[in-house]
Formats: C-alpha cells, sequence, structure tokens
C-alpha cells in the first residue's frame, strides 16, 4: 500500500467533488427515507404474520 499515492488520489477525488443542489439533496433524502420506511413495514408485516402463525414466538 503506498500511502502518499493513496492521499493524492483522494484529495483529486475531493477536488472533483461538489456540493449538491437542494433539488438533488431532498431528491435523494425522500428515496432513502421511503427505502427504509419500506423494510421497516415489510420487518413488522413478517412479525405479525410469524406471531399469529402456530410455534410463533
Amino acid at each position: 500500500m503506498n500511502v502518499p499515492t493513496d492521499i493524492n488520489s483522494y484529495v483529486r477525488v475531493l477536488k472533483f467533488a461538489t456540493t449538491p443542489e437542494w433539488e438533488e439533496f431532498s431528491r435523494v433524502a425522500l428515496i432513502a427515507a421511503a427505502g427504509i420506511v419500506l423494510v421497516g413495514m415489510l420487518g413488522f408485516l413478517m412479525f405479525v404474520l410469524m406471531s399469529y402463525l402456530p410455534g410463533g414466538l
């Protein structure tokens, strides 16, 4: 692992990185929130199904 070369690569990437516009940020946040809610609902439905099936904990 060549540390000076790696650091130069990281600095180059950070120079290209820009702060997102509000519209882009809000769209990404909305999609992430929808994914979190979807996974939570799926987990809750699995919990409810397993609770009411015979032999459920």
